[in-house]
């Protein structure tokens, strides 16, 4: 047993040394301003993007070219399979522009290609390595560890390792966690539990957002516990697979839900030492959505 957790903990140092650190160029927060020789960076995106033949995916990508800033990709970008047509035909076009400061997750519908290993060859080190899709970067003074929710993310698992030998031998005020499937949610799929042992860990290691897609609407929560109780102390939730697929109708109200927006568009976070700003960029030209928060 022992050698076995030894094993996993080396491949989780394995992971951790081969990703990259980036860090931007300071910026000006908009509702902040920044300490004297502070970085603040921006960080902007979606998932549940590519959709050929939905008008929304060009308007969408629009609104990234317009911005400064990295930008995210929180899961099934290329519908409906994922293979290498699908993110030549219906994701290149409208968001490749972005390709110098993307930051990718996998989704479901990346799996329904073999291993994913279209989504690896397509984005190569912006997933992190071949086919884990777990990794992390560094952005302005804040830690964002991108994490994939289709492969096992329990206790013991390689991936759930990576995210402990990280956070334990890093020290950041202002982390965020991105992966595709919530774990709470008021859509249709209800959220799911796969996540959870995750999510425990890092609430306990004072992790301050958690941003998913899957769920093809805007939904944010107040700060909560990994068994969905509000907690000033917990992670505050956002979910934004608003990238240009279908729209879903809200199904329910789950607990701390905070704002439920069906529209597509993109979340915007501009990352200050010790806080964050949001917003959700609307494709109509109007904010759905905003807001300011000190880190824990």
């Amino acid at each position: 047993m022992k050698a076995a957790r030894t094993g996993v903990c080396l491949m989780a140092l394995a992971a951790i040394q081969c990703a990259t650190d980036r860090v931007t160029s300071p910026t000006r927060a908009p509702n902040q301003q920044a300490p004297a020789g502070s970085r603040t960076a921006v960080l902007i995106g979606a998932g549940d993007i590519g959709m050929c033949g939905s008008a929304a995916v060009a308007a969408t990508g629009r609104l990234i070219e317009s911005s400064a800033g990295d930008v995210f990709l929180a899961g099934d970008m290329a519908y409906r399979q994922g293979t290498a047509a699908d993110f030549r035909e219906c994701f290149e076009p409208y968001w490749g522009h972005a390709r110098d400061r993307w930051h990718a997750v996998p989704g479901n519908h990346e799996y329904e290609s073999p291993g994913a290993a279209p989504y690896f060859e397509y984005f190569g080190l912006a997933a992190g390595m071949p086919g884990l899709g777990y990794h992390r970067f560094v952005l302005g003074e804040w830690l964002v560890m991108m994490l994939n929710s289709e492969i096992p993310a329990g206790i013991g698992s390689p991936q759930y390792e990576f995210a402990r030998v990280l956070l334990e031998s890093r020290s950041f005020r202002c982390q965020m966690a991105i992966w595709h499937r919530p774990l709470v949610s008021s859509g249709p799929s209800g959220g799911t539990t796969a996540m959870r042992d995750l999510w425990q860990l890092l609430d306990s290691r004072h992790v301050d957002v958690i941003v998913n897609g899957h769920e093809h609407l805007y939904e944010r929560f107040s700060r909560q516990d990994a068994d969905g109780r509000a907690s000033e102390n917990g992670i505050r939730q956002f979910i934004v697979g608003t990238g240009g697929a279908d729209l879903y109708a809200f199904a329910r109200l789950a607990p701390n839900s905070g704002a439920r927006i069906s529209n597509h568009g993109v979340l915007r976070f501009t990352l200050n030492p010790g806080s964050y700003d949001w917003q959700f960029l609307q494709v109509d030209g109007g904010v759905g959505d905003s807001g300011f928060t000190a880190c824990h």
